[in-house]
């Protein structure tokens, strides 16, 4: 059995193994109270995701080699530099025909500042707004007119109506075979205690609109291997990827 054969058994078992699962849950769970996600930084910046779903997308951006990535929520710029440093990665070549755009109804100025005069300054394209108002769907689809190879990454506000109707968006932009990965679907997994300051809940999360648009979208998958892999994960049942 080959090293990646081997691999794959095991991520397949994982989700039979009855205490990793529950020892993964509570874990999660802890990490939730302790504001985990805000531990991190990608190359200096603040990036406010878990690492197991950085490696994720890594993953993900090898894989499918998006030539643009499209993110809605740019909170302190730390995923805008993760998504155009691997595009330099990928692509080897800082002139190549590569772009993030960042969609945030109110940027951080400061941090969009620092972002900009980065050394990935130039790859990264922001724009102010709501990522659901249809001027800026417009503005966006037809700056993705010039690539081949488009990703989504949908981290703004987490209501089941907001993240349903940037799937029904931005899910048009995605390419055959590439990715919308929607994140903070866990909220779904939460009590609901610990969102009684937020405007989404259990019930009202990205989980509910992600299974949504999957059951009106047949053009789309949810790949359980990244989450079986995983096993701890913001975006449980969140990475779905438009069929080839």
């Amino acid at each position: 059995m080959t090293f990646k054969e081997q691999r794959f058994k095991q991520i397949a078992s994982n989700p039979n193994n009855a205490d990793l699962v529950k020892a993964s849950d509570e874990f999660f769970l802890e990490t939730v109270k302790a504001r985990y996600s805000y531990n991190f930084d990608w190359l200096g910046f603040p990036v406010i995701q878990y690492p197991q779903d950085l490696v994720a997308l890594q993953e993900i951006i090898i894989e499918t080699k998006p030539n643009l990535i499209i993110e809605t929520g740019f909170a302190r710029g730390g995923s805008s530099i993760f998504f155009a440093s691997m595009q330099s990665l990928v692509f080897n070549d800082a002139s190549s025909n590569t772009n993030v755009i960042t969609i945030d109804i109110s940027f951080n100025q400061e941090c969009l500042g620092k972002v900009m005069s980065s050394r990935f300054g130039d790859r990264i394209i922001p724009i102010e707004g709501s990522s659901t108002d249809h001027q800026i769907f417009l503005k966006v689809k037809e700056l993705a007119t010039e690539f081949d190879s488009v990703m989504v990454f949908l981290d703004s506000m987490h209501t089941s109506s907001h993240v349903l109707q940037e799937l029904r968006l931005y899910s048009k932009l995605v390419s055959p075979g590439n990715f919308i990965c929607v994140m903070d679907t866990a909220i779904g997994y939460l009590p609901n205690a610990m969102h009684n300051d937020r405007p989404w809940s259990t019930n009202d999360s990205p989980l509910q609109a992600a299974n949504k648009f999957l059951n009106e979208n047949d053009q789309y998958m949810h790949r359980d291997d990244i989450d079986n892999k995983l096993l701890v994960s913001v975006a449980r049942n969140g990475y779905l990827q438009r069929k080839s």
